[in-house]
């Protein structure tokens, strides 16, 4: 079992910056992709990017490619999503996931473990 816990998540403006972390508890296997998802009123849950647990391989929506950056810290169990140059169409409740989705990471059925969400406001 894998317990994650999101935070970081409130209201900025267009243009600024944030940072989400996302502290994950349990036994994290090394084949193991941690991913970052949102999903906004009225929408589908979306893929975000994604960091593989062991080499730090990373993939990105083209959304936010280019602005947000993700990453992690074994030693904490942490997974990071920093977050620049924000626009409004970033408001959403950002998910954290771990699983082993394998070819699959920007498939958010592909992920076992999932945190509460925490919201993003980008106001205009």
């Amino acid at each position: 079992q894998v317990q994650l816990v999101e935070s970081g998540g409130g209201l900025v403006q267009a243009g600024g910056s944030l940072g989400l972390s996302c502290a994950a508890s349990g036994r994290i296997f090394i084949t193991y992709t941690m991913g970052w998802f949102r999903q906004a009123p009225g929408k589908e849950r979306e893929f975000v990017a994604a960091i593989s647990w062991s080499r730090g391989s990373t993939y990105y929506a083209d959304s936010v490619k280019g602005r947000f950056t993700i990453s992690r810290d074994r030693a904490k169990n942490t997974v990071y999503l920093q977050m620049n140059r924000l626009k409004p169409e970033d408001t959403a409740v950002y998910y954290c996931a771990a699983g082993d989705p394998k070819e699959y990471a920007s498939t958010w059925s592909a992920y076992t473990y999932w945190g509460q969400g925490t919201q993003v406001t980008v106001s205009s």
